[in-house]
């Protein structure tokens, strides 16, 4: 068995680089505890996970009001109550959408009917406020949607994760999976910096001209990629980017994460890592990151636009430093309705593949896709048919 990996390291985005001691993952990502393949494959102990609470802090456009989840934390209920994001009704609104999605299973969630998320809460009956200050920047993040169109499945099925269980990041970065399950393969399997270019039935071409022949194929990559090798449909790309910044006199603190309810600039999300995750940078030092989705994450000026819109928050205050900034062509597929979360990970004779595309835009979709994957190629080679 062999794994060719044209990168330099294993884990594609979900990698951590250690920058003069800071940690940080390729792109913002949040670990949601409720994946079931989560706890199938990982050691939750060794993650050492690092929670934040749940809700969000919001910029309205001249202050931060802060929403929470009541059946959590009942500690929530006042702030959640008296914040200005939308009416009593939307927060009632809320709670049903969360009561609703925590008595749907996966399954079930996945046969309602399917429409784009911007439908979907049009039909649940938010106001625009709600949306625009709460649930817009809130998506927009997780699933790179500006506009809300993704799937309602998906989003519902999103929705359910967070609503059962923490958002989190191991103490180490997200990188930790990667390394956890490259640890468990056989020395010599995993092979850096092979470039598999073109797939001729099971033989790889390499970038440096070497033909590597398999028995099966299994292309492991991010949409584009696979559907240029297998010559497969292009499941469509939502860019993103994250500038991660050394702010240590920020003003901003806290374990939730600060959300854009007012429009003020392109960035959506923010976080301040080293409350929730204090081994993401050295002692004394505080590290941000603010996340872009959409096509502003491509914008020539956007380092300069969001230091604009941090202005705009808190003027004069704070000192951003940029350590760097990840632009991802490819953060997630596009999954429009109608949405079939599971999309055949056979792609001819001996050849499959595996990846968010063929499930859900998630690490959850990442890792059920490769065990479905794994487990065609088993069940393929115990056919008596199998070439």
């Amino acid at each position: 068995m062999q794994l060719l990996e044209a990168s330099d390291g294993v884990g594609g985005r979900v990698r951590t680089d250690l920058l003069d001691g800071f940690r940080l993952d390729r792109g913002f990502q949040i670990l949601l505890t409720a994946y079931p393949e989560l706890t199938r494959w990982f050691d939750i102990d060794v993650l050492q996970l690092r929670r934040f609470q749940a809700g969000a802090t919001i910029w309205t456009g001249s202050a931060f009001t802060t929403i929470g989840d009541p059946l959590r934390s009942p500690r929530d209920l006042p702030s959640t109550v008296l914040s200005n994001v939308g009416s009593l009704a939307d927060k009632l609104r809320l709670l049903r959408l969360i009561a609703s999605v925590r008595r749907g299973s996966v399954p079930e969630i996945m046969r309602r009917a399917d429409m784009s998320t911007h439908q979907k809460i049009e039909q649940l009956g938010f106001s625009q406020r709600f949306v625009k200050r709460f649930l817009q920047p809130l998506f927009s993040g997780i699933q790179l949607d500006p506009n809300l169109e993704v799937s309602s499945r998906r989003f519902e099925v999103i929705f359910r994760m967070l609503a059962v269980g923490d958002s989190a990041v191991p103490a180490m970065g997200m990188g930790v999976l990667s390394e956890l399950m490259a640890n468990g393969l056989p020395d010599g399997v995993v092979q850096c910096g092979r470039h598999v270019v073109e797939l001729d039935g099971t033989t790889a071409l390499l970038a440096d001209g070497e033909r590597v022949d398999a028995r099966i194929i299994v292309v492991a990559t991010h949409g584009p990629n696979a559907a240029e090798l297998l010559k497969l449909p292009d499941p469509g790309s939502r860019p993103v980017s994250a500038i991660w910044f050394d702010a240590t006199r920020e003003p901003l603190h806290g374990k939730k994460i600060f959300l854009d309810g007012a429009e003020s600039g392109p960035m959506k999300n923010l976080a301040v890592m080293t409350d929730v995750a204090p081994e993401y940078a050295p002692v004394g030092r505080t590290l941000c990151v603010a996340a872009i989705p959409g096509p502003a994450a491509l914008a020539p000026s956007l380092e300069s636009d969001v230091r604009k819109q941090l202005e705009r928050w808190h003027p004069g205050s704070a000192k951003w430093e940029t350590i760097r900034v990840d632009v991802i062509p490819h953060g997630q597929p596009l999954q429009l309705p109608p949405f079939d979360p599971r999309r055949t990970v056979r792609a001819g004779d001996n050849r499959y593949v595996c990846g968010d595309h063929r499930d859900t835009a998630s690490t959850q979709g990442a890792l059920f896709s490769g065990r479905r994957a794994a487990a065609a190629v088993l069940a393929d080679l115990q056919s008596p048919h199998t070439n």
